[in-house]
């Protein structure tokens, strides 16, 4: 029996080359069933990690009509799931869309930095406005320069012992968010892991990942579509967990065994039929 796919209000930027944002976020979701309506916030000819002087059209001025005009068709969603964001005003409009969808799945992907250092573009006044957007999200899926940022709180770069991330999952999550993902953690064992919690449920969950020492853009964008796709199409928390990250493994593996530019981001052309796979995750343990 056909049944109608799960839609998604996606509010992120374009870059034309460079794999990342809408470019990656669209294909990945729609080989997971689930229709995407791009809502750009900017149209960027390549994502700004070293390609040269990028050419930028910034779309403050559409999303908001844009919301408007979704309302007066009826068009409803099941999910909105927002990513970069340049500016208060946009946080704004994000936060329109979230108020007028409120029985949609809250998806927010807080970038805002990585590495240890928030993005330039991050002042002051987002970051403070990014919690606010949190705190009505139901999902949030910072790496931990972006969980140090919600919690105002110094970046560390030792690795965490899993008491210490479970620490800071639960912070996080008193936020606002019933569901807090962590990307990119180092555990004081030796291991990298994608670090999950349950509210709800008050479960902790860990699903750890092999290193490559290269950093692609796009990661993050490819990890939080992947599990939001996931989540609406039925999968737990650890599922969605766990299968985001094999794809990611995949599409990252690919990539460095080619040796190509990393600013180009992953293959994900290479990568994309494993979304299509129904294949059962087992992948997770309990933090």
């Amino acid at each position: 029996m056909y049944t109608t796919p799960k839609r998604v209000a996606a509010i992120h930027d374009l870059s034309g080359f460079g794999r990342c944002s809408l470019s990656v976020i669209l294909p990945a979701m729609s080989a997971m069933g689930v229709q995407v309506c791009p809502v750009p916030t900017a149209i960027l000819s390549t994502h700004t990690g070293g390609l040269g002087e990028v050419v930028l059209r910034d779309l403050t001025d559409y999303i908001l009509p844009c919301l408007e005009h979704y309302k007066k068709i009826g068009v409803d969603f099941d999910c909105v799931y927002s990513g970069f964001l340049g500016s208060v005003e946009q946080v704004d409009h994000c936060l329109d869309f979230f108020h007028s969808y409120p029985e949609a799945l809250a998806v927010v992907d807080p970038v805002m930095g990585d590495h240890g250092k928030p993005y330039k573009t991050c002042s002051e006044d987002i970051r403070r406005r990014m919690i606010e957007l949190v705190s009505i999200a139901d999902i949030i899926t910072p790496n931990l320069t972006e969980a140090a940022i919600l919690l105002g709180e110094e970046y560390r770069r030792t690795p965490l012992t899993r008491g210490e991330a479970k620490s800071l999952l639960a912070r996080l999550s008193e936020r606002g968010p019933n569901f807090v993902v962590i990307t990119g953690a180092a555990l004081a064992e030796g291991v990298m892991a994608n670090l999950g919690y349950d509210r709800q449920r008050n479960y902790y969950w860990c699903v750890q990942c092999d290193y490559v020492p290269v950093s692609y853009p796009g990661t993050g964008d490819l990890f939080a579509a992947v599990l939001t796709a996931s989540f609406l199409t039925g999968d737990s928390l650890p599922i969605a967990m766990s299968r985001a990250t094999r794809f990611l493994e995949i599409a990252i593996k690919t990539t460095f065994s080619y040796g190509t530019d990393p600013r180009f981001g992953v293959m994900l052309e290479s990568a994309i039929p494993y979304l299509t796979e129904h294949d059962v995750q087992q992948n997770y343990s309990l933090l």
